[in-house]
């Protein structure tokens, strides 16, 4: 039974990903780019963060507000491999991997939206 954030498997998810991203992120020569660390970092970061703020609002209808601002965070994050590999911070494998796991990372938050709009269980604030 999901009773908190850390319960559910989107924002393990999502936590591994900001994790993997701080390891790349100290173990190249990308922490130099203060401004890509920064944006990269904020935005996986953000994933989580919504995850764990919608999951405490008044109803569905809030939280998928939230997993789909999750959900364009996890692009950004996407996105960025392609600017560090074209800088040559860290190698296309490295990039590979990031863009493996947030590739994957959005198709299981669309999958929660999804789930959440079309869910016997949907409330919105005014049902609450």
């Amino acid at each position: 039974m999901i009773k908190k954030f850390e319960d559910l498997e989107v924002w393990q998810n999502s936590r591994d990903l900001f994790n993997e991203i701080h390891l790349l992120i100290t173990s190249s020569d990308f922490s130099k780019d203060y401004a890509l660390v920064n944006q990269i970092n904020r935005s996986s970061g953000s994933i989580m963060d919504n995850i764990a703020e919608g999951f405490r609002r008044a109803g569905n209808k809030e939280f998928i507000q939230y997993l789909s601002i999750s959900k364009g965070s996890c692009s950004e994050v996407k996105s960025q491999p392609y600017r560090t590999m074209v800088r040559s911070c860290f190698s296309s494998e490295q990039g590979e991997i990031l863009l493996t796991i947030s590739q994957s990372l959005k198709k299981q938050l669309v999958g929660f939206i999804h789930y959440f709009k079309h869910s016997v269980f949907y409330r919105s604030e005014s049902q609450i």
